[in-house]
């Protein structure tokens, strides 16, 4: 076995092809989801500890930090995969906007970072390294109109990077993983995945594979910390 990784928001999408990925690489995983999908059950029948957690939730994430905690006296590395996608009302702005701000900033950045103080210690108690990795968003260093909240609550998971990696170092490396368009959703129209695909150099989806093949270099890593992967298809040079 290659350690216990715990990851946030393993109910679909990344989070899931991601625990799939780890487990089949011989790694144990944690898993936090929301909603209790079908297909979770392949994460279980491959050893997955997969637990309801809502982040929203102070009583709920509370309970189970202090589940891993009894549970698990190392981990190998914390991917802070969860993420919830709101955007601010187009006729009213300012409706529901503090619910709004709050929200985003509660999954993206204040959850981590009680994550992250909570666990230290099972990531240095390890006999090697460990690594947290944050996965934030392209939109975090460009802002968003439409999803001002969200760009902003990823810009602050960026910045947990930087104070994480100088804190913890050099036991625990601490990175991002800034991805932009990963892969399109199943009820995303014709016409917004042509405009999506021309903000970026390389006009395509990143997948899943992409931002796993991230991960894994992050972890078998060494000498990186306090940085921030770039899988963006050259987005900032349009």
């Amino acid at each position: 076995m290659s350690g216990t990784v715990l990851i946030t928001g393993v109910g679909k999408r990344l989070g899931f092809a991601l625990a799939k990925q780890l487990l089949s690489d011989g790694y144990k995983v944690i898993g936090t989801y929301r909603t209790d999908y079908p297909h979770l059950q392949q994460l279980r029948d491959k050893g997955a500890d997969l637990q309801p957690v809502d982040f929203y939730q102070p009583s709920s994430v509370d309970g189970f930090l202090d589940y891993v905690g009894q549970e698990y006296k190392t981990l190998r590395a914390i991917i802070h995969n969860a993420s919830d996608w709101k955007a601010e009302d187009k006729q009213s702005p300012s409706k529901n906007a503090s619910e709004i701000f709050n929200q985003m900033m509660t999954v993206h950045a204040g959850v981590p970072y009680l994550v992250n103080l909570t666990l230290k210690d099972q990531l240095m108690a390890g006999d090697n390294t460990s690594d947290i990795i944050h996965i934030s968003d392209y939109v975090a260093d460009k802002g968003s109109k439409k999803h001002i909240a969200y760009a902003a609550s990823k810009a602050a998971l960026n910045n947990l990077t930087l104070s994480f990696s100088a804190m913890l170092a050099p036991k625990v490396r601490v990175n991002t993983i800034a991805p932009a368009l990963i892969k399109f959703n199943d009820d995303d129209d014709e016409a917004y995945k042509s405009k999506a695909l021309q903000k970026a150099l390389i006009p395509a989806e990143a997948g899943f594979e992409e931002v796993i093949n991230g991960i894994k270099f992050v972890l078998a890593s060494h000498y990186m910390t306090g940085r921030t992967l770039h899988l963006d298809g050259g987005r900032h040079l349009k």
